[in-house]
């Protein structure tokens, strides 16, 4: 497909493919103490040190007894056995939820079917044996898999990980990724912009992306578009850096000038891709270390960032590429063009998505009056209204 000022635009799964084929995942792990592995991967498997619960367990609060001692009773006829210190027949004990049962006792009695009258107790209800106790292992069996290499931390692993004594993590270190912006028209936070300049915010927004999913950002301060500035700043980033992301230059314009140092010192793999927003990205090896160019537009680069960062720092963990989606119904029809694939952003109201925008690289309030945004596919010239379509979330 031909476009002004590129030779070709390269679909999103194909560039994909091209950048990942020279690329190895990470294989540096360290051990982390069990609260800082939420949202992190598992280097290896974990497997239980016991079993949970590792006792019986009483399910409900009432009283331990031998479930023939129950037998037959009822509302109208209920049974009469005594409370006592140890289960007998003829003889219950008090238990609570999730206290022990006693080795004698093969059911547990629920409170609210009873009624004691000083060291006697009235039976409403009949048991079979086990009811209302939790066995050994009902919960995980010893030396059962908890979890899997290559998972993603969650709360409930850390919840069942400490009731099993299990306090540290072997895990995959976080990509160190260098984020850095570039332009000559970029002034620093805090500074007044003035006529032609802006105020550098699209580091503070990637490096934001690069720790959600589950990078270690290093935001650079704002580079001028100087070819030897460019490439102090990629050799500065190479050494101490599993990734660099520029931002900004990625076009074909007369201060675009960082696609210019890449195909100087590396490999530039791609330079343009079928996406909107996000066309003028570019993808490159330097050293064996991948370098992404993302747009300076900073809707642009969100969406290049959302298709190749995110995917890269999964990659490099070894994690199969994960995306937050729900289906909606879309209310309102969406035009696209042919022959790119498009991040439309939407508002999810009463149930249904309503386009936002579907160009406007700049409009950076779109995308945080927006709940996610709806792929238009790069054969299809728009979707029909009534269309059941994924919503995709930005992080």
């Amino acid at each position: 497909m031909k476009e002004k000022g590129f030779k070709s635009l390269t679909r999103v799964e194909e560039a994909k493919s091209k950048f990942f084929s020279h690329l190895d995942p990470l294989d540096r792990t360290e051990t982390a103490p069990l609260p800082e592995a939420d949202g992190r991967i598992a280097a290896k498997d974990v497997y239980a040190p016991r079993p949970a619960p590792h006792y019986r367990r009483a399910a409900m609060d009432g009283f331990a007894v031998k479930a023939s001692d129950t037998f037959g009773a009822s509302e109208s006829s209920p049974n009469r056995i005594k409370v006592g210190d140890a289960v007998a027949p003829g003889v219950a004990v008090p238990v609570h939820t999730g206290g022990g049962v006693p080795d004698e006792a093969d059911a547990v009695l629920k409170i609210e079917d009873t009624r004691k009258s000083g060291d006697d107790l009235e039976i409403y209800a009949p048991l079979a044996p086990g009811d209302n106790v939790s066995p050994v292992g009902e919960d995980v069996n010893e030396k059962d898999l908890l979890v899997e290499k290559g998972s993603r931390i969650s709360p409930s692993h850390l919840g069942l990980l400490r009731s099993l004594g299990v306090e540290s993590l072997e895990l995959f270190e976080h990509p160190k990724v260098a984020v850095i912006p570039t332009g000559e028209e970029l002034v620093s936070p805090g500074e007044e912009p003035g006529p032609g300049e802006t105020v550098q915010s699209n580091g503070l927004m990637i490096s934001s992306c690069v720790r959600r999913w589950g990078g270690s950002p290093e935001e650079r301060e704002v580079l001028s578009d100087r070819p030897e500035d460019l490439r102090s700043a990629l050799y500065g980033s190479l050494e101490e850096s599993d990734a660099v992301a520029f931002i900004g230059g990625s076009s074909v314009g007369r201060r675009d000038r960082i696609i210019e140092v890449l195909e100087e010192e590396g490999e530039v793999l791609v330079h343009g891709i079928a996406i909107q927003p996000g066309k003028p990205a570019a993808l490159a090896l330097v050293e064996d270390t991948p370098v992404l160019v993302l747009p300076g537009y900073p809707v642009a680069a969100l969406a290049v960032a959302y298709f190749f960062l995110k995917s890269l720092i999964e990659y490099l963990v070894g994690l199969e590429e994960e995306e937050k989606t729900a289906t909606v119904e879309l209310k309102k029809k969406i035009s696209s063009r042919l022959g790119r694939l498009s991040l439309v952003r939407v508002k999810v109201e009463s149930g249904g998505a309503y386009p936002i925008r579907v160009a406007g690289s700049g409009v950076l309030s779109s995308v945080t009056r927006s709940d996610g945004f709806v792929l238009v596919p790069e054969d299809s010239e728009g979707i029909a209204v009534g269309k059941i379509v994924d919503l995709h979330y930005w992080t």
